[in-house]
């Protein structure tokens, strides 16, 4: 079975999958890196945005994405051991759980917003995107999200540097 933490990277002369562990990023300086480590692979970006949509069971995700079961189910239990989704019992008193998103479930809707936006634009065939971003009470479209200063300037790449963060003297300490 395929575990969220192993990859494959090829087929051996058997045809059997050559699999690698991948390096865990959870304790990387940087904030992408370890983002990545919870909502790294596309299943589990499909899956948020399933959840998103109001998609709760097992069956429902595995409809919607085709995805086979043992790696939907080790996808489900990362994003679970990661706090993105939480199991709940079913809403209709059935015997399967439900997946519910936890606020970090939902603290991903401008990621995948962004993700969306870009492939608008960016897409090489964007007329084959099927659906549009629209505010529920007036129907029209989202506006493209933007990144903006403290005072409410426009952001670009170029007007953005990284620096260290300012530690505290008890931090500096320990």
């Amino acid at each position: 079975m395929m575990q969220p933490h192993k990859a494959v990277i090829g087929r051996d002369p058997r045809g059997e999958p050559i699999l690698v562990k991948r390096k865990s990023l959870e304790d990387a300086e940087c904030p992408i890196a370890r983002s990545l480590d919870a909502i790294g692979d596309w299943w589990s970006l499909l899956i948020v945005r399933d959840a998103l949509l109001g998609r709760r069971r097992f069956g429902e995700f595995q409809k919607s994405l085709g995805l086979a079961k043992n790696i939907l189910a080790a996808r489900l239990r990362l994003l679970v051991d990661k706090g993105i989704l939480k199991p709940a019992p079913a809403s209709d008193g059935g015997a399967y759980l439900e997946y519910v998103p936890t606020p970090k479930g939902r603290g991903l809707f401008p990621v995948l917003v962004a993700l969306r936006q870009w492939s608008e634009a960016f897409d090489e065939a964007p007329e084959e995107i099927a659906t549009v971003l629209v505010d529920r009470d007036k129907g029209r479209p989202v506006r493209k999200l933007e990144l903006r200063a403290q005072d409410g300037r426009l952001l670009g790449f170029a007007d953005t540097v990284l620096r260290p963060k300012q530690t505290s003297v008890r931090s500096r300490r320990a």
